[in-house]
């Protein structure tokens, strides 16, 4: 059954949209992880978009668009609205510091790893909303440039043009701030 198909079915029937649920939660919480960088919260979003996308799967019509593209437009707003209610910070708990140290890496090599890497969480945290979704798209997500455009609904081309200023941008913020 395409994917066209089991959104028709899904409308009407709830075992349609459980084998729609299985088939995209785990890419949408990554997704909502890695913008908000908190397990339980990306739980709580992923739940939230999956409710959303069932509440109004009614409204859904093909366009010629993944499904999956509509699921990351619902999860993208859901976090959006998610930052801007709350001025969030990322912490690196102590316990998760002492549980990294027991490898063979020195404590000091942990915390300069640990730097850079909220460094560059900072950096991408400064940028707009659609870059860092590109980012997570790109990344985590491992989508192809054609992907992540429908996901965005831009053209490859304009997908490879911002991903280059947005690594030429990210570059310049770290070189501003010593990194």
């Amino acid at each position: 059954m395409s994917e066209q198909e089991l959104v028709e079915r899904a409308k009407k029937d709830p075992v349609a949209f459980g084998v729609l649920y299985e088939r995209y939660v785990d890419r949408i919480y990554q997704y909502i992880f890695y913008r908000t960088g908190n397990r339980q919260e990306a739980e709580d979003l992923t739940a939230r978009t999956f409710f959303r996308a069932l509440d109004k799967i009614d409204g859904y019509t093909y366009r010629g668009v993944p499904f999956s593209a509509w699921l990351y437009r619902i999860a993208h707003n859901l976090v959006a609205n998610w930052h801007r209610d709350r001025r969030h910070r990322h912490l690196i708990p102590l316990d998760e510091l002492v549980l990294r140290t027991t490898g063979r890496r020195a404590p000091e090599r942990l915390v300069e790893k640990n730097e850079r890497d909220h460094a560059l969480r900072q950096a991408i945290s400064r940028l707009s909303g659609d870059r860092q979704q590109l980012l997570i798209l790109k990344f985590p997500e491992g989508m192809s440039n054609a992907g992540i455009g429908k996901v965005m609904g831009r053209t490859e081309g304009a997908i490879k043009s911002l991903y280059h200023r947005t690594l030429v941008a990210l570059r310049k913020d770290l070189e501003s701030r010593g990194f």
